[in-house]
């Protein structure tokens, strides 16, 4: 995720002593009404929190049939919309919840402020205990409910299987286009031309990355730890850090201050506008020589000094993630240098500069995170909560096709069903479900509108924000084009943006 002014030694140092000694004037709204005085990784306890009573799942944690992860980056936080929105029968996993129950109420010192992930993914003053949209999902005959009662059927149940299976075979089709499409440039460049190779380098990439969206989604077990891995194919993701900030913080909290989307897009907002494109580019291709690099080494050198075993239970069940994490690494830098050894380092470059700012606004597309305002905390936990997400997404269209534009928009074409059932394993799930969800959000008054196109739609919007506004600076200070260009602490902004690349700092 975005990190606008932290060093990777600031940055460690402060997640090391997060929240040490500070205090917070929070609402009173308990459990998260109390001031706490020391929050780190190791000094917390083993709590998971479900409808404010405390359970320790620590003993669940091998056997969740989610995987792991999803248990270990939920400890000290509050499980109540991930248990009921991550679930086809939430009804069962509260019964099971029972054999781990503590026996009290949840107090401010089982909840870690910050989730326990790098403070620079929140705004300043974000408080995790306050600012937690907390949804009720125990009044009956809820938009959610009604949805999952027509898909649990058996015989909707096997057409969904058979959806994912088909997603799959796609996939798989894919990753052996993407190696015959770079091994013709490579070998016989005279049938991939450049203006062939880069657009066909940039559809898959963003394709593939799609396919990784859902495999991000699904359980974190056996192979698909290794394979979540496949959404970093088109440089601007990292699975290993979205798996806990897209599944577990955007879904179940869209536009709210627990969504990490509202804040990771906003660093190149600190350049002067026409800057934006060259040095944000420089920046991602530092990622790719390094920063990504440096960043997988800290990651797993944190697995090494504050246990692995808060994640997984066993340095074995959390292999494969750091394999498959250090794999796309190398396998992105091994491209660029193959290119660069070949002579043909301008069709890697042109392919590389389409992909990456196509597949950032892409990110952004399907919400107005242009609006950098989150709503406000109560008034989002009184709705409906699959009502919110229908009414807060947009599903996108590259080709007016939704089978091939679910691949080509990076999994966003069905995004609307995604929001609403985001356990389901595929996007042509989500395709076939998609009638269920429109039928029923009808009946709660909910407006079906029209998918945006990616390109006419929301394309123009997104750069007009991103790249033609004023930089904050500038604004802030009414700066006019030449003084936002060359005010001296612009232009050391623009030059640490660069640096910050190279140290895998303003990554997702």
């Amino acid at each position: 995720m975005s990190s606008e002014t932290q060093t990777p030694e600031r940055q460690l140092q402060t997640e090391k002593n997060a929240f040490q000694g500070e205090e917070h004037e929070l609402p009173k709204r308990p459990p998260k009404a109390m001031a706490s005085p020391e929050y780190t990784s190791n000094n917390m306890p083993n709590v998971w929190v479900y409808n404010g009573e405390a359970y320790d799942l620590t003993d669940f944690m091998k056997k969740h049939p989610g995987g792991e992860f999803f248990i270990g980056r939920m400890k000290n936080r509050d499980i109540t919309t991930v248990v009921n929105i991550f679930h086809r029968n939430p009804a069962k996993v509260k019964k099971m919840l029972q054999k781990y129950a503590l026996g009290r109420k949840t107090t401010p010192e089982d909840l870690h402020p910050k989730y326990n992930a790098p403070p620079f993914l929140f705004h300043d003053t974000f408080d995790g205990r306050r600012d937690t949209p907390q949804f009720d999902f125990e009044t009956k005959e809820q938009l959610l409910d009604r949805i999952r009662t027509r898909l649990n059927t058996k015989e909707m149940q096997a057409k969904v299987d058979r959806m994912d299976f088909l997603f799959d075979a796609v996939t798989i089709t894919l990753v052996l286009l993407y190696i015959l499409v770079q091994a013709l440039r490579l070998t016989v460049a005279q049938f991939m031309p450049i203006y062939l190779f880069a657009p066909l380098m940039v559809m898959l990439r963003i394709s593939l990355s799609g396919a990784g969206h859902y495999y991000n989604h699904r359980p974190q077990v056996r192979f698909n730890k290794f394979f979540a891995h496949v959404f970093d194919i088109n440089y601007v993701p990292m699975s290993f850090v979205v798996i806990d900030g897209h599944s577990l913080m955007h879904h179940p909290y869209t536009q709210s201050k627990v969504d990490v989307k509202t804040n990771v897009f906003t660093a190149m907002m600190e350049l002067p506008r026409y800057y934006r494109v060259p040095f944000h580019t420089v920046h991602k291709l530092a990622h790719v020589l390094t920063g990504m690099l440096v960043r997988t080494v800290e990651i797993s050198y944190y697995a090494v000094r504050f246990g692995v075993h808060n994640f997984y239970g066993t340095w074995q069940r959390g292999l494969p993630h750091y394999i498959g994490m250090i794999f796309m690494r190398v396998l992105l830098l091994g491209e660029l240098v193959l290119f660069a050894l070949r002579g043909d380092f301008v069709a890697w470059f042109v392919q590389f500069v389409l992909t990456t700012w196509i597949s950032t606004f892409m990110i952004v597309a399907s919400h107005d995170f242009e609006v950098e305002d989150s709503a406000n905390t109560e008034q989002i936990e009184q709705q409906d909560w699959a009502v919110f997400q229908i009414n807060n997404s947009y599903d996108l269209t590259m080709i007016g096709n939704k089978y091939i534009d679910c691949f080509l928009s990076a999994g966003l074409s069905p995004h609307r069903v995604h929001h609403v059932l985001p356990y389901q394993r595929s996007g042509f799930a989500n395709i076939l479900s998609e009638d269920i969800v429109r039928e029923e959000a009808a009946k709660f008054g909910v407006p079906w509108l029209a998918p945006k196109n990616f390109f006419l739609d929301r394309l123009p919007l997104l750069v007009n924000h991103y790249l033609l506004e004023r930089s904050r600076m500038a604004d802030e200070k009414n700066f006019g084009l030449l003084t936002e260009h060359f005010h001296p602490q612009a232009l050391k902004t623009s030059f640490d943006y660069i640096l910050k690349g190279f140290a895998g700092i303003g990554s997702i």
